[in-house]
């Protein structure tokens, strides 16, 4: 199950925007955590809410491993990390049941 499973994920705010990495082990409730702006930080401050890739594991150990490995990587090796699963940068969350993320600067009404 998907909810309860230690997880690394990459938000971006656009396709080639800001990037973030995260680790969960609870990856829907991390994404409305993240698309409600729970908490305020990096991702609520620069609109990060669009989820372009997952891994699983088993354990968080692992998780938690690949997480450091890849927030050490350069910028260019996530694209191409994104883009060899996501070429289109399609956000996930959509296909787990969130609504699509609006156009920058169009979220919070008039």
């Amino acid at each position: 199950m998907i909810d309860r499973q230690p997880c690394v994920y990459i938000l971006a705010s656009a396709p080639y925007g800001t990037l973030y990495i995260g680790v969960t082990s609870n990856l829907l409730g991390r994404l409305h955590e993240h698309r409600s702006d729970t908490f305020k930080g990096f991702t609520s401050r620069y609109q990060v809410h669009r989820l372009m890739r997952f891994e699983l594991f088993d354990r968080m150990e692992s998780a938690i491993e690949r997480e450091k490995q890849l927030k050490r990587w350069h910028r260019q090796w996530k694209i191409n990390l994104i883009e060899s699963d996501n070429p289109h940068w399609v956000d996930l969350a959509v296909g787990f049941g969130f609504n699509p993320v609006p156009p920058r600067g169009m979220r919070h009404g008039p």
